[in-house]
């Protein structure tokens, strides 16, 4: 039997991704058995001109990871979709905009003013900023095209299923591998390797009554191992994330921050979040009310810490 062709990208996002794949363990002999990869610049020295020499449709399935967030992401994300059957968004950064999407609460003049001349480290006392074009005695030197808004993957191109997760877990990663081998997938649009429930159903703490009377961040107090973490006053977005995982960052004694994206029917995971959250405030109050809200830091970072981009909101409005 022909083996599949697979591909696999990094576009705007840590890279955390790439190595998690690494985590199906001795299932990766089972993969090299079913499937080349025809393209992966991160494991093997690809050229996108080997892409552009393909046939449409040659690769059967591209895992491609990170977010959109200049033109050469834009550009090899249509590349790969027009010469991929499947693509999937593997990771959070590729399906809800994840760490770089937090970048929409500004925009290009932001990132690069603070980035290049404002943080404590950088030693740049004329300002220089990267350019897109710049002549050299030897030519013209290049860059992509950094845009103002990042997008998900699904924002730029079709996509055909979702893994999320930053990153995914190995054995999720490979449940999605392996449905790919065996061509058993859902249906297009599908989220795959994950459950449909809340984050909470697969934690194993007990659960009671929420009610709370302050938020705390995790290095403020020594929670109860045993005991629901957001009924002790952390904000876990367990309540407002997929299953998936297993519970990793709880099970740690770490409350959840909802990198597996929203639930089965959920559209705004930082809405769902803050509405769950604001149900437990303990108080009728106002001014106790408002105290407790102004306990929660960075209420963007912490409600849409991986959905920004995704979400009914999508970016800050910038004048």
């Amino acid at each position: 039997m022909e083996k599949l062709k697979i591909a696999g990208y990094w576009a705007a996002s840590c890279g955390g991704c790439e190595i998690a794949t690494l985590e199906i363990g001795d299932n990766i002999l089972k993969l090299a058995e079913a499937a080349d990869i025809v393209f992966w610049p991160a494991l093997v020295d690809f050229k996108y001109h080997d892409v552009e020499q393909m046939a449409d449709n040659n690769i059967d399935v591209c895992l491609f990871n990170g977010a959109i967030q200049t033109s050469e992401n834009e550009h090899i994300a249509r590349l790969l979709r027009a010469k991929s059957k499947i693509m999937v968004a593997y990771g959070s950064c590729s399906y809800e905009g994840c760490i770089p999407g937090l970048a929409n609460l500004t925009n290009r003049d932001g990132v690069f003013a603070r980035a290049y001349r404002e943080t404590p480290s950088t030693d740049n006392p004329n300002g220089v900023l990267p350019q897109t074009s710049y002549q050299v005695p030897e030519g013209e030197l290049t860059l992509p095209e950094f845009y103002d808004t990042v997008r998900t993957l699904a924002q730029t191109v079709k996509v055909d299923y979702f893994v999320p997760g930053c990153p995914p877990v190995g054995k999720q990663t490979w449940a999605v591998l392996e449905a790919i081998i065996q061509g058993n997938l859902p249906a297009p649009g599908s989220v795959v390797g994950a459950g449909t429930r809340a984050l909470c159903e697969e934690c194993p703490r007990t659960k009671e009554e929420k009610r709370v009377k302050a938020f705390f961040r995790p290095h403020q107090i020594i929670p109860d191992p045993e005991k629901c973490l957001l009924e002790q006053g952390l904000l876990c977005a367990g309540i407002a994330t997929r299953e998936g995982c297993g519970a990793l960052c709880p099970r740690a004694n770490m409350p959840c921050t909802g990198c597996y994206g929203p639930p089965a029917g959920v559209i705004d995971q930082g809405a769902r979040f803050l509405s769950g959250v604001a149900s437990i405030i303990d108080s009728d109050d106002l001014d106790e009310i408002a105290r407790i809200i102004e306990s929660i830091r960075d209420p963007v970072g912490t409600f849409y810490r991986y959905s920004l981009a995704d979400s009914m909101l999508r970016r800050a409005r910038i004048k």
